[in-house]
Order: C-alpha cells, then structure tokens, then sequence
C-alpha cells in the first residue's frame, strides 16, 4: 500500500486516482475530513487525521501494511510564518519517522519549482546549482528547505528519496478563486457572465490530472537514477494560448484589456526530460485540452 499525505487535495487527490489506476492500493489521509472527489470513490481508504500528532501519525503502520509514502500535505500560511514553519516542519519530520521506523522503499515529497528562483536560465534543469535568493512566500522558502532536511534524515536508512520540484499546477480541486493561477478565477468569472482581463504572459502550468499522474510513476518505477525530478508540463504556457482556449469554451464571453501587459515574454519552464526518461511519462493534456476538460468540470463541481 501507498501512503499520500494531503490526498484530499488537487495535487494529492490527482495523485491517488493515479496510483489506483496503476493497481496499486492506496490510503489517502488528511487533517480534515473533506468530501471525497468523485474519481476516488470506492477506490481509496481513508484516514482522516492530526498529521503533526506523531503517534497518531505512526499509528497508520499499525492499521496499514505502508511499502511507500507521498507526502504532500501542506498549510497556508498565516500573518506569522513562524506559525507555518513549525507545523509544516513537524508534519514532514513525522512522516520522515514513519518512512525509517516502517522501513518504505521510497520516500516522494514535494518540493517545488520556486527552489529555482534567481536561475537566469530559461529552462531549468534539476542539476542546476540553486541560489540563496529572496523568494516570493513562505511556502517557497520552506519547500526548499524540504530538500535537504529529507535528504539527511534519509541517508544510510535504506528508504529512497525522491524530491518532486512540483511546477504551477492547476485544475480539478483547486481553490476556484486561488492566487496561485489565474485559470481558474478566470473560468470562475466567465462562469458569472463577467469581463475579466486578458492574461498576461506565464510561464509551466502543469494540469493536475498530468502531475498527478507523473507523481505516480515516479512513487512505482521499478528503479529511479536519481533524487530529483521536475514534475510539470515541460513547456511554456503562453496567456495568448489560455486565452484562445477559454474563449474557445466560452465563446460568448468577452476579455478586458492585459493587466501590465505581458510578464516575461520569455517566461520560465521546468525541463522534463529526466522524468520522461526515467518512468515514460508524457502530459496528457495540452492547453485547450485542459481548459474544456477543466471547464466541463467546474460545470459539476464548484472547485
């Protein structure tokens, strides 16, 4: 059985409905009890709690035959990132224990495109060296603190570890009015028969289903070269191509004038091809594949 912490969530969720499709047994457990989506429904279990409470947490193995984790569970910071910092951080450690005291064969966490900030390099590569730079948030600061406190906590126990530089996913589940990606605010505001404004240039969107799916692959390989992979779409997405997909959805709907105009007309991607090499994984869904499937989703679903 596979292990996915945050399995309720959009990266979390996409990913156990990959390991089911894969055959493997799945336990998804989470801090709160949420609605279960609809593509997990009778394929899954279920655990539902605290994941900083260390006992609780190590508890699963006796309820649970655990051979790998995934641990993707995670917090929103509040006005004190200190808050933040000391449960994420308890939360990893516990599942870093669980890893050694259960003795999995592979470790995967996420980590987070936002460790390659201050990289002038438009494609970026995992064995780039990684600057000390300012960085947008604190979720940013702690994933990339994730990787090395794994790596440590992991050597010589005979557990694999694998960091998933996790790039700008979106889709099913996410929140509809996140800051984090302007589709699906978007798609909520064509939805309400509003304008809202063009986007502008961005950079690897990576569709959940997609991620969700590469993450997988990379939890079952029957061997894996190296610690870190990039996980997203491995192109550039271009505002001009969300916007011709949105209003090939929603063809009587209208844009207002680009906010700032374009952000980076040579925006930033993460480079796939250890992934691809690796497990075989190619996306599944290109930019107008993505929006009418994610469209026809929010037409059932609020988020």
């Amino acid at each position: 059985m596979i292990l996915v912490t945050g399995g309720l969530g959009m990266i979390g969720a996409h990913t156990a409905g990959a390991l089911a499709d894969l055959g493997e047994d799945v336990l998804v457990v989470a801090r709160r009890a949420a609605d279960l989506p609809s593509f997990l429904s009778g394929r899954v279990a279920v655990e539902t709690l605290d994941l900083g409470d260390r006992d609780a947490f190590l508890g699963l193995g006796d309820r649970h035959d655990i051979r790998g984790i995934v641990h993707l569970a995670g917090s929103i910071p509040g006005p004190d990132p200190i808050d933040f910092f000391r449960h994420d951080t308890a939360v990893l450690l516990n599942a870093l224990d669980a890893a050694r005291t259960w003795q999995v064969s592979r470790f995967a966490v996420a980590s987070s495109v936002s460790v390659y900030e201050g990289r002038q390099e438009r494609s970026w590569t995992e064995d780039l060296a990684l600057p000390l730079a300012e960085l947008p948030h604190a979720i940013a600061a702690f994933k990339k603190a994730v990787e090395p406190i794994t790596m440590f906590a992991l050597a010589g126990t005979g557990v694999k570890p694998v960091l998933l530089r996790i790039g700008g996913t979106w889709g099913p589940l996410m929140d509809a009015e996140s800051p984090f990606n302007p589709i699906p605010r978007t798609v909520s505001a064509l939805r309400r028969g509003e304008r809202p404004a063009a986007l502008s240039e961005h950079g690897d969107f990576c569709y959940a289903p997609d991620a969700g799916r590469a993450i997988a692959l990379l939890a079952t390989a029957d061997a894996l070269a190296h610690e870190v992979y990039n996980v997203s779409s491995g192109i550039r997405c271009t505002g001009e191509q969300v916007t011709d997909a949105l209003a090939a959805a929603f063809p009587d709907g209208s844009f207002g004038p680009a906010e700032g105009g374009s952000e980076d007309g040579d925006a930033p991607h993460l480079d796939i091809a250890r992934l691809r090499a690796e497990t075989g994984f190619e996306p599944a869904f290109d930019v107008p594949d993505a929006i009418a499937h994610y469209v026809a989703w929010r037409a059932q679903y609020p988020r």
